[in-house]
């Protein structure tokens, strides 16, 4: 009975929230918006996948020496002042052009450790930004931030100044891809909610697999950082085209300016407008009598309920940012062609992302984020037993990334749900910040594969099982109104 009564209460909190009735749930006013938001995923894609084109497998020998060239380095390159490389496929890459090999290979893995730490620290920089100045003004500085140092990395003249400049670079790509969502997220109702915000997804696995594309007919990697910085330049504009988010508007108070926006959406949508002025007051005062504070990320661990939430939902986004960076540059390693090898992982994703669209709206959450977790856990872990006949460990890699594209878009939707709207962008920047994390770990646990060909697949397959455990503590957020305020976010 109680549950029942609990369920009725929430429904009626939907049909009651202001800005769906003012502007709709849906209308010509959030798909444009949405199309237009879309867009920034694929350089995001971009330039977090493009370590693997940037630093492919690259075989060499010291310029002095007889030997063929090899993957590996020998004894006899101890004193090698000189290395030539084989140029087959790449006619010059980060390795080539700043001899990463042998004694300074490591560097490889920490100019993409130093990108995952950038997104983290946009994700965190960017999130608060959002919540104190609103979710439009910061996203437009990310952006051009993101254009300025996509284009300068391809001018790098050394490997410090190419790993500086890949660090602003994932700055600026971290507070894209948190302002973007959670604009996204607060102009949508809850019916179309976790349909749009796992269509979301969608835009990154495309760019996903038109990576290798790029890579192919540009074989240089300054010309192929460049093509995948420019397009950029076109997201300039969306300082005219986007509005503020105006849930963000009424949760600190700005009524009148809410109240514009608002009624440009709804003549868009072909709703009256009539209403939303004194609908907006009406909100801002029972807002503002709920809750006087502006509240930061540290709230979202004040209370028990939601500190356990905060922790369990931010492990994770851990998951999502180990096992499917780490993931991807395992099935990078494996033999063929390097090309082949990233569509295939790529394209393996958009059905995935396209399947946890109905699995979360028929399962809820909870119950996909746990099976999903459960899928990639299972496929890494048998990896150890099944013998490797190059077929059977690019499928089983597939099918964990399959798992991660699922896990990935729910973590995006549920974290964007639970949070509440006081601590949204601070509570999804946070989430964020643990998955890069995650990701910063990814490259040195997946090139431990030379040594220890079972820790990689053990860690990508244990660290998910634990996640699908930890989502017990969640409350299932389908259909539920967006939490307004640290109260309700408890509650």
């Amino acid at each position: 009975m109680l549950d029942r009564d609990n369920k009725e209460l929430e429904d009626q909190k939907v049909n009651e929230d202001p800005l769906v009735k003012a502007i709709g749930a849906i209308g010509k006013w959030q798909i444009w918006i949405c199309c237009v938001i879309f867009l920034v995923k694929f350089p995001v894609a971009w330039h977090q996948m493009s370590i693997i084109f940037l630093a492919p497998p690259m075989n060499f020998t010291c310029a002095d020496s007889q030997l063929d060239f090899g993957s590996v380095c020998r004894s006899e390159y101890s004193n090698c002042s000189e290395f030539k490389y084989d140029r087959n496929v790449f006619h010059e890459t980060i390795i080539s052009e700043w001899d990463l090999v042998c004694d300074r290979e490591w560097l490889k893995s920490l100019t993409q450790t130093f990108f995952m730490l950038g997104i983290l620290v946009g994700s965190m920089v960017f999130g608060h930004l959002s919540d104190r100045f609103g979710r439009r003004l910061p996203f437009v500085a990310a952006v051009c931030l993101q254009l300025v140092s996509g284009v300068t990395t391809a001018f790098s003249v050394n490997w410090y100044m190419f790993t500086i400049l890949r660090f602003l670079l994932a700055v600026a790509t971290g507070g894209t891809m948190v302002s973007s969502f959670v604009l996204t997220m607060e102009i949508i109702g809850a019916k179309y909610r976790e349909t749009v915000g796992i269509i979301y997804q969608i835009p990154f696995n495309l760019g996903h697999l038109t990576l290798p594309l790029f890579a192919y007919f540009l074989r240089d990697w300054n010309t192929f950082q460049l093509a995948i910085s420019l397009p950029s330049v076109l997201f300039l504009s969306y300082y005219f085209l986007l509005p503020e988010s105006p849930r963000w508007l009424l949760t600190i108070g700005k009524a009148k300016e809410a109240a514009i926006v608002m009624e440009k959406a709804a003549k868009r949508n072909g709703l009256p407008t009539e209403s939303i002025a004194d609908l907006t007051q009406k909100t801002v005062t029972e807002l503002t009598n709920k809750n006087q504070e502006h509240a930061s990320f540290l709230a979202l661990f004040r209370t028990p309920r939601l500190r356990a939430r905060t922790i369990a939902i931010c492990f994770n986004w851990f998951v999502c940012g180990l096992c499917f960076f780490g993931v991807s540059q395992y099935i990078g390693h494996v033999s063929g062609d390097i090309f082949a090898n990233v569509a295939a992982s790529a394209a393996i994703q958009v059905p995935g992302t396209i399947i946890s669209i109905y699995a979360n709206r028929f399962l809820g959450r909870k119950v996909t984020l746990i099976g999903a977790n459960c899928v990639t856990g299972i496929s890494c872990l048998l990896i150890i037993i099944i013998p490797d006949t190059g077929v059977s460990h690019l499928t089983l890699g597939c099918i964990g990334l399959w798992g991660m594209s699922i896990s990935f878009a729910t973590v995006y939707l549920y974290a964007g749900e639970l949070f509440p709207t006081v601590v949204r962008n601070s509570g999804v920047g946070l989430a964020s910040t643990v998955a890069r994390l995650g990701s910063m770990v990814a490259p040195f646990v997946a090139t431990l594969r030379v040594s220890y060909f079972w820790l990689p697949p053990l860690a990508f397959g244990v660290v998910p099982l634990i996640g699908a455990g930890l989502c017990l503590l969640l409350p299932d957020t389908r259909g539920k109104k967006l939490p307004d305020t640290l109260q309700e976010g408890e509650a």
